[in-house]
């Protein structure tokens, strides 16, 4: 298997897993101007912090299970897991917070507790 396959697969696993906690979260989603701003930031972070690692030695890649398209030093790959992330995570939080709204019984006009 490719890290391009493993990749393909992990993050679709997110994207299926995101859009089940967005059905369950109702109408307290995730704001998709929020998850684009933090892709954009994870993968600035880790274009810049794989090179410094994959430069310093701290670990490297079989050539034979690559596509060849780099960022700096970084696989395309290596991108695969900030986005699973980006996607995954504010969907997962909405999905708790509107299970704790729902739990304590709190209106969409109402303020949280805190």
């Amino acid at each position: 298997m490719t890290y391009i396959e493993l990749s393909a697969w992990f993050v679709g696993a997110a994207v299926v897993a995101a859009v089940v906690l967005s059905v369950v979260s109702g109408r307290y989603r995730a704001h998709l101007g929020a998850m684009a701003a933090t892709i954009a930031v994870l993968f600035i972070l880790t274009a810049v912090f794989d090179t410094v690692m994959i430069a310093t030695g701290l670990f490297h890649y079989s050539a034979d299970h690559l596509l060849g398209v780099h960022i700096g030093l970084a696989p395309l790959e290596d991108f695969a897991y900030p986005l699973a992330g980006a996607v995954l995570l504010p969907t997962l939080w909405a999905a708790l917070r509107a299970r704790r709204r729902a739990r304590v019984g709190i209106r969409a006009t109402d303020e949280e507790p805190s």
